[in-house]
């Protein structure tokens, strides 16, 4: 008896399994680089190029599914809650062709830049479990999938981190890394088993539909707050931001990876379930606190390292805090487009650090470097908030907060303190007038980008993220805390060409070199990290 013909709907659940081929080709791929370790080994970067070039055709083809089909899922290739499905919505297909794109980008670059290296071939096997892992993340459709690619990616990271394992600021790192890693997998499986209990299912997209129709109960904050802590550790918040800082001793492609990708898994995880976390608003708060805080911080360190891929690690800490912030905010559709934005540059800053230090070299200064007096610096505040006002208006917002959220108008404020240090750059007295003119022009460029992706994330992320809830009397004093804090070290660091031969001032620049030796108390305080010679 001939078998019935499949069905239209049929035909396009079958088609949302295919986001579940891109890891499982990479898996394949990373095969003959385990048994093939050492020199050049034979064909290995060939098929995990070839793996990593199809993993991001498959997440193009997912993207134009869901253009085609809507959101879906692709049903569950396992057994009591627990297997494989695979998620197709915003959230999923952004990542998606996000890490397909990076992964794709960093195999292709590794297989130069370790060619001849001892024991390549291991490198390239973890490299691609590593990116298959993560592509297993992004799009899991059920709390198993999501515990163990979470678990699975820090393991890989952590073999990718020892590829030169005598070294010792290597071991150290990795040492601290995987402590933090169990720590956070231990939260966030917990979270996941009181999210089931609570919910009756495992089923994420069941989860957040329940979380928003439904009161929270005492369980579901609890889930929230082990899911902050879990993203937190994985996004290298202060004070477990050391590890991020102290992983230079790996190749440049691992770099890359983490900074681009695998450190964004605490944003993703927070935007996934973005309405269990509203559930929540005290964890967000803390969450907003602390993300702030971390920004700032690692900002100010930031500015202090000589060191290029130093430099970029702290900007990492920095941006990641940005993200947790904005999680915080609830302004999830903003985090996604920051996770969206951070990773391109990040891994074309890591990519390209090699030539860096030529390049500033090779620049002639044709005369002294502009200084920006306080009027200048005054001024460069006053008009960014004119150019924010303006283009603000005609995205939309009112100052009765009629259109936006009032979270996503203080966000801008702070963005816009960015442009103000621009434009005070053009202003100082000493600058000639085309710079003047090119800071103007960048300064209204940025904030008109800001607004149409922020209108663009909003939209396209409608009906699968929640909208930001109005703020209550905490969220309100959370924000103003925040535009305050932002705007005074903007205008501090503006105003840091004037005051940098004070004593006072070389000595802070001492202190925040060393990151106010915060990474140095953890260490002495989890037993000094101190790794064992051989005899």
């Amino acid at each position: 008896m001939a078998s019935p013909p499949l069905s239209i709907e049929g035909f396009a659940l079958s088609l949302n399994f295919l986001p579940l081929s891109a890891p499982l080709l990479l898996l394949l791929a990373a095969i003959p680089g385990f048994s093939r370790n050492g020199h050049r080994p034979l064909l290995a970067p060939v098929f995990a190029e070839g793996a990593a070039f199809c993993a991001l055709l498959i997440a193009i083809a997912s993207l134009t599914l869901l253009i085609l089909n809507g959101p879906g899922d692709s049903g569950l290739i396992g057994w009591g809650g627990a297997g494989l499905s695979a998620r197709l919505d915003a959230v999923s297909v952004a990542m998606l062709v996000l890490v397909a794109f990076i992964g794709w980008i960093v195999v292709r670059y590794a297989r130069t830049y370790l060619d001849g290296e001892a024991r390549q071939g291991l490198f390239i096997g973890w490299l691609c479990a590593a990116l298959a892992a993560v592509l297993f993340l992004v799009q899991a459709g059920n709390l198993t999938q999501l515990v163990a690619s979470w678990i699975a990616t820090s393991a890989a990271l952590h073999r990718l981190l020892l590829f030169y394992p005598t070294r010792v600021a290597a071991q150290r790192a990795a040492r601290k890394k995987r402590l933090f890693s169990i720590v956070g997998a231990a939260a966030l499986v917990s979270a996941a088993a009181l999210v089931w209990i609570s919910f009756g299912t495992t089923d994420i997209a069941a989860i957040n539909a329940l979380a928003r129709s439904s009161d929270a109960s005492g369980p579901v904050i609890t889930a929230a707050a082990l899911f902050a802590i879990a993203a937190v550790l994985k996004s290298a918040q202060f004070p477990t931001h050391g590890w991020l800082t102290e992983v230079m001793e790996a190749p440049t492609p691992v770099s890359a990876l983490l900074h681009a990708g695998v450190i964004n898994g605490g944003g993703f995880l927070l935007i996934r379930f973005a309405d269990v976390m509203l559930s929540a608003p005290g964890v967000l708060a803390v969450l907003a606190m602390l993300g702030g805080f971390t920004a700032l911080f690692g900002a100010l360190v930031m500015l202090t390292q000589p060191a290029v891929k130093t430099s970029l690690a702290w900007s990492t800490v920095a941006q990641m805090g940005f993200m947790i912030l904005q999680c915080g905010l609830a302004l999830f559709p903003l985090a996604l487009l920051h996770i969206v934005a951070h990773s391109l540059y990040k891994a074309h800053a890591f990519l390209a650090s090699g030539g860096a230090v030529e390049q500033v070299a090779a620049i002639r200064r044709p005369g002294p470097v502009a200084v920006p007096n306080g009027a200048a610096v005054g001024r460069a505040f006053l008009i960014a908030l004119a150019i924010y006002a303006a283009i603000g208006a005609a995205f939309g917002f009112t100052f009765g907060f009629e259109h936006k959220s009032p979270q996503a108008v203080a966000l801008g404020a702070i963005l816009i303190f960015g442009v103000a240090y621009l434009l005070a750059q053009g202003l100082a007295d000493a600058a000639p007038q085309p710079l003047t003119r090119k800071t103007a022009i960048y300064a209204s460029a940025a904030a008109v980008g800001y607004f149409a992706l922020q209108t663009a994330a909003e939209w396209l992320t409608a009906g699968v993220l929640p909208a930001a809830p109005a703020p209550g009397r905490l969220e309100w004093t959370l924000m103003a805390l925040a535009v305050l804090s932002f705007g005074v070290v903007a205008v501090a660091q503006a105003l840091f060409p004037l005051w940098a031969s004070h004593p006072a001032a070389a000595g802070l620049r001492v202190h925040l070199s060393n990151g106010l030796y915060v990474n140095a108390t953890i260490d002495r305080m989890l037993g000094g990290w101190s790794v064992r010679k051989a005899s």
